[in-house]
């Protein structure tokens, strides 16, 4: 009777899990679909050169979102999250924290422009760098934390439809010919500062939350309340968003957007794995609290299942390299097809890190080990690319990208079975 009861549970378990992976996938059709307009149009009418220039443009100005970020989105939502009933505070929270960001976006701003006008390859093209900054403005703008801290996420579900609808609509107005390539930045930066003035009113309107000018003491304690969690993004933006930065450095235009073509394919296809992961890491959680043998029981047919269909899914992409790249890029981009294929396995190995990491270790409490792997892993990742980046230009930044996967995958699944054992000497 015990069993039969089991099963029922578990299958109604199932059954709220695929209603929720299908729930969030249709919540987040937009972000899939727009992308998948925008982008085969792009790259036909800008072709590979002016492509590039943008790919670069845009890794560069992301270290600045990281500077501006810092660490709020973790620490800020914590804090809002913690004090949500007490008005005086959150807009104390959220004032010191705008403010922190401001002068850091000055900070940025100001950097910007001495890389900009201090090195050729940057001032050469300076006005494409400007106008991509816009997206750190937008950025900044765009009070992410707050809302996650609130748990009213649907603001920003709403607000980042409202950004890339107002996106496609543009690209199509303006983008005609290669030499327009300067109005892609300007229309993102556009549509970001947009959204970013929108969710302000937002706050102050169905929040009453309302600003004041902080103190130097409130400001310090941003800092250092962020501090950690900056350090540890900065070290793993260098895996995850230097690859094409890396490369712009000793390749031209035209193989930084080969790569770009071929690593934002398999990132779209990536992107697929986000529904289930935010699905299922609530449900793991729960269980892991009530029992932890049914968790890793269920932890392990989560790994034959997303092991297997992401590997299908994998292969498939390896296979269909060509057919995929000239549909959706074009045939000026037939350069990419090694690239994609190259990074076609990727979907397989993130599809499992993610069950280990985020799914497994974060869900049973073991958050620190994974920063530590993320952390040490992302500051000797430029070791890695410089040199094949140098040596083997876009070839080399795939197989750099597909290591580092690799390792940290593996990493993961080591610490997954030291876990394991942890809690079996535990029982």
């Amino acid at each position: 009777m015990k069993r039969f009861l089991d099963n029922i549970m578990e299958n109604a378990a199932y059954k709220r899990i695929m209603s929720n992976i299908l729930s969030l996938f249709s919540l987040q059709g937009l972000n899939y679909i727009l992308p998948l307009v925008t982008f085969p149009y792009l790259t036909r009418v800008l072709g590979p050169d002016k492509y590039g220039a943008i790919a670069f443009a845009t890794a560069f100005i992301s270290y600045f979102q990281v500077l501006t970020d810092y660490g709020f989105n973790f620490s800020a939502t914590r804090e809002i999250s913690i004090n949500r009933e007490n008005k005086v505070h959150v807009s104390k929270t959220f004032s010191s924290v705008l403010t922190t960001k401001f002068l850091l976006m000055i900070l940025s701003f100001v950097l910007m422009s001495v890389i900009v006008f201090g090195f050729s390859k940057f001032r050469s093209d300076w006005l494409l760098y400007f106008f991509t900054f816009g997206l750190v403005i937008g950025n900044l703008l765009l009070p992410t934390w707050f809302f996650q801290g609130m748990e009213k996420m649907k603001y920003i579900s709403l607000l980042n439809m409202g950004t890339l609808l107002i996106y496609t609509a543009l690209i199509f107005i303006f983008i005609r010919h290669p030499s327009d390539y300067l109005y892609v930045p300007l229309i993102n930066s556009i549509g970001a500062i947009t959204i970013g003035i929108i969710a302000l009113n937002l706050v102050h309107r169905d929040f009453n939350v309302k600003f004041a000018v902080p103190s130097l003491k409130d400001i310090k304690y941003q800092m250092k309340e962020g501090w950690h969690i900056f350090v540890s993004t900065v070290a793993i933006s260098f895996y995850t968003t230097s690859n094409t930065f890396i490369l712009g450095f000793f390749a031209s235009n035209t193989i930084v957007g080969y790569y770009s073509v071929a690593e934002k394919i398999v990132l779209m296809v990536v992107g697929l794995l986000n529904p289930v992961s935010q699905s299922i890491y609530p449900y793991v959680s729960s269980l892991a609290t009530k029992s932890k043998e049914a968790a890793v029981n269920f932890i392990k047919k989560l790994t034959l299942i997303i092991g297997s269909s992401t590997f299908i899914v994998s292969v498939l992409l390896f296979l269909v390299a060509g057919p995929v790249l000239t549909l959706l890029a074009g045939d000026q981009f037939s350069h990419s097809i090694q690239l994609l294929q190259i990074l076609s396995f990727l979907p397989f190995i993130i599809g499992l890190s993610n069950v280990f990491g985020v799914l497994f270790l974060f869900a049973f409490g073991y958050s620190q080990w994974v920063s530590k792997v993320q952390f040490i892993i992302g500051l000797g990742y430029p070791i890695l690319i410089i040199p094949m980046a140098y040596y083997l230009s876009d070839v080399g930044t795939a197989l750099s990208l597909l290591i580092v996967e690799t390792i940290i995958t593996l990493s993961f699944w080591k610490l997954y079975k030291k876990a394991n054992q942890e809690m079996m000497n535990t029982c």
